[in-house]
C-alpha cells in the first residue's frame, strides 16, 4: 500500500461502514449464540461462557451470573458459547478427561445434542425471515419492471462492454430466462451464461465468458454494473476543470454534441472517448434555455464533471421510469418475507458454486471484513440499507455455519448424524483432531479473504 492510496481514504465513509458492521454483526453473533445457549440450558447442560467476540488472554467486559460468564472479547471475528463436556474451539483437554457429568454436553442423548448445535442456524434463518418481512412492512418494496426500460441499460463497468453488452440494449433474457425486475439484473449477469439483448431492434445472443466474475475482480471491483440510463444533468463539476474554465454549472443539462443530440449521459461518454485535446460544442440547457458552450476534452477524455443520479422517486417524478411499488400488510409481510430469504439463499448458493469452480476465478473476488463492510452506505445511516444487509448476512451465517467442516455447527451436525445412524459414538480423540483441522481450514480462509481485502487496494478496490 503506498502513501498516496491512503490519502485518498475518506476516514467518515471508513467509520461509518465499520460501525455498521460491528453492530450488524453483534447482532447477528449474540443471537446466533442464544440459539445454541437457549436449548442447552433447557436440556440441561451447563454453559461456562457466553461471549461477543473472541478473547484469547483478556476481556474488555465479563461478569459471571450463576454458572455462566457473559462477556466481551477484544477480537472481533465472531463469538462463542463454551458448553461443558464439548469439544469446541476451547479444546479443554483436561475436562474430557475426567468421567462424563451429567450436566454437560457430552452425557445427553443424541437428539438433544443435534438440537442444541443447529440451535443458532434456526436462529439465523428465522432472524432472516423476521428481518425481510418488518422490511416488507414498514417500507414495502419499490422496483423497477425491466420491460420499463424503453431506452435499455447504461452499462457502467466497461468489463460488461467485453462481452458485447452496450449501453442502450434491451435485455430480453439471461440463460433463456427473463428476468423481471432490474434489480436482479446484474446478479444475473454475474450467475449467467448467455444474455440475449435487442438492439436496434434486432435480437443478439451474447455469450457470457466463465470468469466473468474474474475479469470483474481483476480491473478493481465495482459495486454497480448497470443503471437505468440518465439525463446528463451536471451534478459536481471538477476544480480546475474544462467544464468549470468554459462556464458550465451544476444543473446543466448536456442535450447535444457538436451536431448530435443527446438524450443520456452514457452517449456523452461516447461520443468524446477519442476526443483528447480536441474542442468540442456542447448544446445545454439552462433554466429552460439553451446555450451553446465550447470545451476542451481532457487527456482523460473527460470533460470534468459528474452526473447527476437522480433517486428512485426523482425518476418516478420526472417521468424517467415507472416503477413498480407494493405494500404489505403485518401478515402479509411474513410469506412475503420468506419468500424473498429463499431467494437471497439461492443466490448465495449459487455464488458459492462459482467460488467453488477454479475455472470462474471467483474465488479471487473472496472478501473479508473490508468487502463486507463495503456494502453498507458510506455517507448516512440507512436503516432501511442496514437491516437489508443484515438480513442477507444472516442467511449467509446459517449457510456457512451449515457447510461439514468440524469446528462448524455443520461439523457437529454430521458427527451426530453419524452417531444416530450407527449407534455408535465418535472418538473423541478423533473429535479433538477433526476440530483441530476445521479450525486451521477456518482461519486459512480466514486469512485468505481478508488478505484478499488490503492486496485489492492496488486494484481499486
Amino acid at each position: 500500500m503506498n502513501a498516496h492510496v491512503l490519502l485518498d481514504i475518506n476516514w467518515n465513509a471508513v467509520g461509518l461502514q465499520a460501525g455498521q458492521l460491528i453492530l450488524s454483526l453483534s447482532i447477528l453473533v449474540i443471537l446466533h449464540e442464544l440459539g445454541h445457549f437457549i436449548p442447552a440450558k433447557i436440556f440441561g447442560c451447563r454453559v461456562e461462557k457466553f461471549y461477543l467476540f473472541f478473547d484469547p488472554w483478556f476481556s474488555v467486559v465479563k461478569k459471571k451470573i450463576g454458572d455462566t460468564v457473559y462477556g466481551i472479547g477484544w477480537l472481533p471475528l465472531g463469538g462463542y458459547v463454551k458448553i461443558s463436556g464439548m469439544v469446541d474451539e476451547s479444546m479443554d483437554k483436561e475436562q474430557l478427561k475426567k468421567p462424563a457429568e451429567p450436566w454437560e454436553f457430552r452425557s445427553k442423548p443424541a437428539w438433544q445434542r443435534l438440537i442444541i448445535m443447529l440451535g443458532g442456524v434456526t436462529v439465523n434463518v428465522l432472524l432472516a425471515f423476521f428481518i425481510y418481512a418488518m422490511i416488507l412492512y414498514t417500507w414495502g418494496e419499490t422496483k423497477l419492471p425491466t420491460q420499463n426500460l424503453t431506452h435499455g441499460v447504461w452499462v457502467v463497468d466497461s468489463v460488461v462492454n467485453e462481452i458485447g453488452l452496450k449501453s442502450g440494449d434491451k435485455v430480453l433474457a439471461v440463460n433463456d430466462k427473463p428476468v423481471p425486475y432490474f434489480e436482479d439484473l446484474s446478479a444475473a449477469l454475474l450467475l449467467g451464461e448467455t444474455m440475449t439483448v435487442e438492439r436496434d431492434g434486432e435480437k443478439k445472443e451474447l455469450v457470457i465468458p466463465v470468469n466473468f466474475i474474474e475479469k470483474i475482480v481483476e480491473k478493481g471491483k465495482r459495486s454497480v454494473l448497470l443503471m437505468p440510463r440518465v439525463p446528463a444533468i451536471i451534478g459536481e463539476i471538477k476544480p480546475g476543470s474544462p467544464a468549470e474554465k468554459n462556464g458550465i454549472l451544476v444543473k446543466d443539462q448536456i442535450v447535444g454534441i457538436d451536431s448530435v443530440d443527446i438524450q443520456f449521459f452514457d452517449q456523452v461518454k461516447a461520443l468524446i472517448q477519442h476526443r483528447a485535446g480536441d474542442t468540442v460544442s456542447l448544446k445545454i440547457k439552462r433554466d429552460a434555455k439553451i446555450l451553446s458552450v465550447s470545451t476542451m476534452v481532457s487527456d482523460d477524455t473527460t470533460i470534468g464533471f459528474f452526473v447527476a443520479i437522480p433517486t428512485m422517486d426523482e425518476m418516478d417524478h420526472q417521468g424517467l421510469y415507472q416503477f413498480e411499488t407494493k405494500k404489505y400488510g403485518f401478515f402479509a409481510s411474513f410469506p412475503a418475507g420468506v419468500s424473498k430469504s429463499v431467494d437471497k439463499l439461492g443466490f448465495y448458493v449459487s455464488q458459492f458454486k462459482k467460488i467453488l469452480n477454479p475455472s470462474t476465478g471467483a474465488y479471487k473476488g473472496l472478501g473479508g471484513f473490508k468487502s463486507m463492510g463495503s456494502i453498507f452506505p458510506k455517507y448516512d445511516w440507512n436503516w432501511e440499507a442496514f437491516w437489508n444487509i443484515t438480513a442477507f448476512f444472516s442467511i449467509v451465517l446459517a449457510f456457512m455455519n451449515l457447510l461439514p467442516i468440524p469446528a462448524l455447527d455443520g461439523g457437529h451436525v454430521v458427527f451426530t448424524l453419524i452417531e444416530m445412524i450407527t449407534g455408535k459414538k465418535p472418538n473423541e480423540k478423533f473429535l479433538e483432531y477433526a476440530q483441530i483441522v476445521g479450525m486451521v481450514i477456518l482461519f486459512g480462509l480466514m486469512i485468505y479473504a481478508n488478505g484478499n481485502d488490503w492486496l485489492g487496494w492496488g486494484r481499486g478496490k
